[in-house]
């Protein structure tokens, strides 16, 4: 039995019915790799049920404690049920992209059973009629609640659903897992209530810790290092508001050579600035056409992983955040980009002076009681729709993918795209991901605040080629070799035989001509 920390306590206070707190990815798998050249669905489940053993969050689920007076326990769970949550669907045909995005829109709309073991994974066949997708493959779409994990550690997951190869052998040593007895509520009680008179004295020890970040903080805005007016002042959007129970799912794949040529628009830029600088340049076109576009920029939290060598495999949160202004306000894609990668690096230059580490510990020392209070008051009151200046408009967060080819139940990830969740006031979310060859901004949005999804995604594709018009970047198709001349020789002997009826044979010459030509 594991306790979970503040940060991940408060995605458990923050869930309702409108604002399910999973994020998730869409995973789409060429079968064609696989023995056999096919994958049956208890091939799949065959393959996770041998390797759970090798992922800490599959088998746990959650408990609270009573009245809220601490933060929930991880417990193994002694009804693990792994084909309930392994679902089965298919898409009618055709099979294309847009269906399967309204399809696991839909699936990233309903909420988790917190009575289980936190996720599920729907296997979606009939991908048919997907540009640049194997014919005959299928999607897996994936939902693991935030409180068991942030972006990197649901990275250390896909590695133990995932294999380097087509064919490997099940783990060779012995599945030894064991459900916990439940807990005793009077106990998890008695507990929380002792913590909660000692937590006083645990906030006086981090507030302490966080003092030099605070001076150092303080020091640089004096100076005007951190220029941090931007950041703080981000305006009112349709994006800022109540949110409904229902989602939209769309996204752009992108060539990750073509991201990383893109970091010439601004010396020193990294491919986050370009992600970031190509989605505020989106937003821009998306929000001029619905006569929305705010004067200032618009800006989005950016999560920083503080994750150690050390707590690798291990669940939950560990992640700080920084503020980075898109650029909202500035049309031309260069100027953007130069925008975008100085408020960045102010921004990093903050986060760094406060302590990123520092942020994220100070979350868990906050008081379980009220932070669940305040959180449902939050909902409940549509807080949201009042703030006059939100604190940030969306979320864009970064992931890293393998940067090699991986395999599930033998079957080839061909491309791999995150979904994220939202809360009051804040309708949108993008996630960046790479993989292999390839670079994805995908998002997922309240239907009520982006009704038009094909189109948003079609302003981040036009931000991005406005982007690489400006640094010169060609992006037409590879021309083919022409074919290599051949030599003259071999053309006359060509032509030769063409001349020739198949079939025929040179002419014998007769016995009595050939002794006579010998003479």
């Amino acid at each position: 039995m594991e306790q979970l920390q503040g940060m991940d306590a408060s995605f458990v206070a923050l869930e309702t019915p409108s604002s399910p707190m999973h994020i998730g990815s869409i995973l789409i798998y060429d079968p064609s790799t696989a023995p056999g050249g096919f994958v049956r669905f208890k091939d799949i489940l065959r393959f996770y049920e041998d390797r759970m053993q090798l992922s800490k969050t599959m088998r746990q689920k959650l408990v609270k404690v009573p009245f809220n007076v601490d933060y929930p326990y991880w417990v193994e769970d002694a009804d693990f049920d792994l084909e309930y949550h392994v679902r089965h669907v298919a898409l009618p045909k055709p099979g294309d992209w847009r269906q399967l995005c309204i399809q696991a829109a839909r699936i990233f709309a309903r909420p988790l059973d917190l009575s289980r073991p936190p996720w599920e994974f729907t296997v979606v066949e009939g991908l048919d009629n997907m540009p640049g997708i194997p014919k005959g493959s299928y999607a897996v779409v994936t939902k693991v609640h935030h409180a068991a994990i942030d972006g990197m550690s649901g990275i250390d997951m896909m590695q133990a659903l995932h294999t380097p190869t087509p064919s490997v052998a099940p783990p060779n040593k012995p599945d030894t897992w064991k459900p916990d007895k439940f807990p005793n509520r009077a106990g998890m009680f008695a507990k929380g209530y002792v913590r909660a008179w000692l937590n006083p004295i645990r906030q006086m020890g981090v507030s302490a810790q966080a003092v030099p970040g605070i001076y150092r903080a303080a020091k640089g805005m004096i100076k005007g290092d951190f220029g941090l007016k931007a950041a703080i002042e981000a305006p009112k959007t349709r994006f800022n508001t109540k949110i409904s129970p229902h989602r939209v799912v769309e996204g752009r794949v992108f060539e990750l050579e073509h991201i990383k040529a893109l970091r010439s628009l601004a010396d020193g830029a990294k491919v986050n600035d370009v992600m970031l600088t190509i989605i505020g340049g989106g937003l821009h076109k998306y929000l001029k056409h619905h006569n929305d576009l705010p004067k200032t920029t618009m800006t989005a939290m950016a999560p920083i992983s503080v994750r150690s060598e050390g707590e690798k495999n291990t669940m939950g949160n560990q992640v700080s955040a920084m503020i980075a202004p898109l650029g909202t306000h500035i049309e031309d894609a260069s100027e953007r980009m130069a925008y975008v990668y100085d408020q960045t690096s102010r921004s990093k230059e903050m986060t760094s002076a406060l302590g990123a580490r520092q942020m994220t510990e100070a979350s868990k020392v906050s008081p379980a009681l009220f932070m669940a209070l305040g959180a449902q008051l939050y909902s409940r009151l549509g807080v949201a729709n009042f703030m006059v200046r939100p604190v940030i408009n969306t979320v864009v967060t970064n992931v890293p993918g393998p940067p090699v080819p991986i395999y599930s139940a033998g079957a080839k990830l061909v491309s791999m795209q995150g979904l994220l969740c939202l809360l009051d006031g804040m309708a949108l979310g993008h996630v960046v991901q790479s993989y292999v060859n390839e670079a994805t901004i995908t998002f997922t949005a309240d239907r009520d605040a982006v009704p038009d999804p094909e189109f948003y995604s079609q302003c981040l594709q036009e931000s991005f080629e406005e982007m690489a018009a400006a640094a010169g970047l060609d992006l037409s198709p590879p021309k083919q070799k022409p074919a290599a001349k051949k030599s003259a020789a071999a053309t006359k002997t060509r032509a030769a035989s063409k001349r020739k009826p198949r079939g025929s044979t040179a002419k014998k010459s007769t016995p009595s001509k050939a002794k006579a030509k010998a003479s």
